[in-house]
């Protein structure tokens, strides 16, 4: 019985060390290739996986932008990780705020119809954003939200899953709370405010963390919804740099823009690790 555990133990971490290697490979070449030149990125075939001498150029680069070897001009990736920050922001913001006013109203709240109300809301999970994008970037050119925070952010706030998720949760706060708040004299607001936000702190860290990740890699949207190069986020930013052709691409340049753009989705992963697991797990239960 000893024996077979600890086969199961040694194959559970084979299986991890697999995937971690399988995950972190691409990260590392990715960053290998941010280090050295454009032409040793192409001449040397394979590449080389020993970090070059180039890190410090490449990075400068990336960020700030300038004239490449092939003599042609990069745009900044600083002001582009500025939109692509804000606009995860607001997106992940305004989707808590959104979703649990909207479960709120549909647990606490006796109107008729509501069930209806709660799935039709439910219902727009079947309807992708590629479905609903004509008629949505109708509206938002009409309201003058092109090249704008607005009209990156705004059409992507709703969000049907967070609705339903804090209304399960809200479905499994005791009635004896409701009770004891009512006779305290605690209006509705004040009980969502002293009572059903402080029980959903994990369950609102977990949604951020997804949600923010969502709208930083946001690509589509924005690619109709801007054209003006001071409103492109960094996911646009880096297609844009690949111009067709390695020899006309500044791979160096590239390699360190995606790793620039890696770092604040992991920072908030990594800074809301024990949030987010935890709020995972109450939302199971």
């Amino acid at each position: 019985m000893v024996e077979n555990r600890r086969v199961a133990d040694t194959l559970s971490h084979l299986v991890l060390l697999l995937g971690v290697v399988t995950v972190a490979f691409p990260v590392y070449v990715t960053f290998i290739a941010s280090t050295q030149t454009a032409e040793q990125i192409v001449q040397n075939v394979p590449m080389s996986l020993l970090p070059g001498d180039n890190l410090v150029e490449s990075y400068r680069l990336a960020l700030f932008g300038g004239q490449t070897a092939y003599g042609s001009r990069l745009a900044p990736a600083l002001p582009m990780l500025t939109v692509s920050f804000i606009s995860a922001m607001i997106i992940a913001v305004g989707k808590i705020a959104i979703s649990l006013l909207s479960a709120f109203a549909v647990v606490y709240f006796r109107f008729p119809g509501r069930t209806v109300v709660f799935w039709m809301i439910f219902l727009t999970l079947m309807l992708p954003v590629e479905v609903r994008i004509g008629p949505t970037y109708e509206v938002v050119a009409n309201l003058g939200m092109l090249d704008s925070y607005a009209g990156l952010t705004i059409p992507l706030i709703a969000s049907a899953t967070a609705t339903f998720l804090f209304r399960q949760f809200f479905l499994t706060v005791p009635d004896e709370l409701v009770e004891a708040a009512r006779i305290d004299g605690a209006g509705p607001l004040r009980f969502f405010k002293d009572v059903l936000l402080p029980l959903s702190a994990t369950s609102i860290a977990a949604l951020f963390v997804i949600q923010f990740i969502y709208g930083w890699n946001q690509y589509l949207w924005p690619l109709l919804v801007t054209t003006d190069e001071s409103m492109y986020p960094i996911v646009m930013g880096i297609k844009r740099m690949i111009s067709g052709g390695d020899a006309a691409t500044e791979w160096n340049a590239v390699m360190a823009t995606a790793m620039l753009a890696m770092i604040p989705p992991a920072l908030v992963v990594l800074l809301m690790q024990r949030w987010f697991v935890k709020g995972l797990v109450d939302t199971e239960k």
